[in-house]
Parts: structure tokens; C-alpha cells; sequence
């Protein structure tokens, strides 16, 4: 289904759940402009593809990673940041298309912040088994800004903790389309993604990718 561009993405009044004090979780937001942002991504992916970058610490990523955008965000022996050039490629990123910063921006604002304009968006790619380990987003210059993060393809469980990694988590199950935004107090809380279930999803098979949309400066 092909959304207009002077229509809202979510027009069709997605389900929306409160997880904390500036989260939250829209189900279905981007289910139906997934063909476009699919199309969109596999173009990306063909000037930048998908790697597994390093931590600082020398440790292989399980998840594998691209970005689109005027800065994207990497990771290497010599830390973690965002850089407007990829370093497999040596070439800047390739845009970020104009339906990704509808979608972030109109989620944004169906959570409750208004005028988001990001300038990363993080493509992950999950296959079963991968997971991501319990972080803060903390690489970015202003926190005044939310995080909109986007599920396509296989469900996954998102562990949402509090202000300190000790904090208990919460667990969300997240499918296709489904978006979540968070900012304000919750804009540093801890969260994560337990290993990916084996499965397959009629669009994207074995793989979930998720979009991370973030203002890094």
C-alpha cells in the first residue's frame, strides 16, 4: 500500500500503549507504507551494506548494521560516534529518504514531540538467534530529542529497564510495523533486544531489520 504524502502515516488510529513517562509504543504506525520502506532500505543497502562492526573492546556485533543519513552511527576499536562518512565504503552515507523522515517525524509527534528532524537513521539486521545487549543511547550531543525506533519483518522481544542496567525489564513484543518512541524522562533508559526467534515473515523471511531514528548534535 502506498501512503500519500500529504496523508498521515498514521491516519488509521494505530493502537498506542504507555510504556514510561515519555515512551511510546504505536502498533502498526508504519505497516502500511512497509513495501516503501523495504524498497528504500534494499537501496541503501546496495551503496552501504550490511556489516558487523566492532565494539571497543575488539568484540564482533551479532547484529549486523548500516545508516542512512547525514551522519551515521559506527563503531570501532576506537569507540563508539557518528561520522558522515562509511568507512567501508569511504563515501558519505546515502540520504536518508524523504518517506523515513515522514514516518520519524510524524511518529515523533504522535508520542508527543513535535518537529523531530533526525539526521542518523541506524538499519539493523537481525536473524535468529542475534540479540542486543541492554544499553543507553548516550552517543548523541542533545537528549532533548527522542529516539523513534521502527520493527519490520520477524516479531521480536524489546527489553525496556529504567535509569540504571540493574533496573528490571520489561517486555514488549514488537512486530511488523509496530514503532516505538522514547524521550524526555525515559530518554536514557536502558533497553535491548533478547535473541530473535527463528521464523518466517512473508516480506522479509528469516530477518528483522529495525530503523533507529535519531538528532546525533
Amino acid at each position: 500500500m502506498t501512503a500519500d504524502l500529504f496523508e498521515s502515516i498514521g491516519s488509521a488510529g494505530p493502537a498506542e500503549e504507555a510504556m514510561t513517562d515519555g515512551a511510546r509504543l504505536l502498533r502498526g504506525f508504519a505497516r502500511a507504507i512497509d513495501g516503501e520502506l523495504i524498497a528504500a532500505i534494499d537501496a541503501i543497502v546496495a551503496q552501504s551494506p550490511f556489516r558487523r562492526m566492532f565494539t571497543p573492546g575488539g568484540h564482533q556485533m551479532s547484529v549486523a548494521m548500516t545508516n542512512s543519513g547525514s551522519l551515521g552511527w559506527v563503531s570501532d576499536r576506537s569507540g563508539y560516534r557518528y561520522d558522515a562518512i562509511d568507512p567501508t565504503t569511504g563515501k558519505p552515507w546515502p540520504a536518508m529518504p524523504s518517506i523515513f523522515r515522514k514516518l520519524a517525524g510524524e511518529a515523533a509527534a504522535q508520542a508527543g514531540f513535535a518537529g523531530f528532524r533526525p539526521e542518523a537513521c541506524l538499519i539493523n539486521r537481525y536473524e535468529p538467534g542475534t540479540k542486543l545487549s541492554l544499553h543507553q543511547d548516550r552517543d548523541e550531543k542533545n537528549y532533548d530529542q527522542p529516539i523513534v525506533s521502527v520493527s519490520l519483518g520477524l516479531p521480536a522481544i524489546f527489553l525496556w529497564g529504567g535509569l540504571k542496567r540493574a533496573d528490571k525489564t520489561v517486555r514488549y513484543r514488537l512486530g511488523h510495523g509496530d514503532v516505538v518512541v522514547w524521550g524526555g524522562p525515559s530518554r536514557l533508559v536502558y533497553h535491548g533486544v533478547a535473541p530473535l526467534a527463528d521464523g518466517e515473515h512473508a516480506r522479509l523471511g528469516r530477518r528483522r531489520i529495525n530503523l533507529t531514528f535519531r538528532r546525533a548534535r
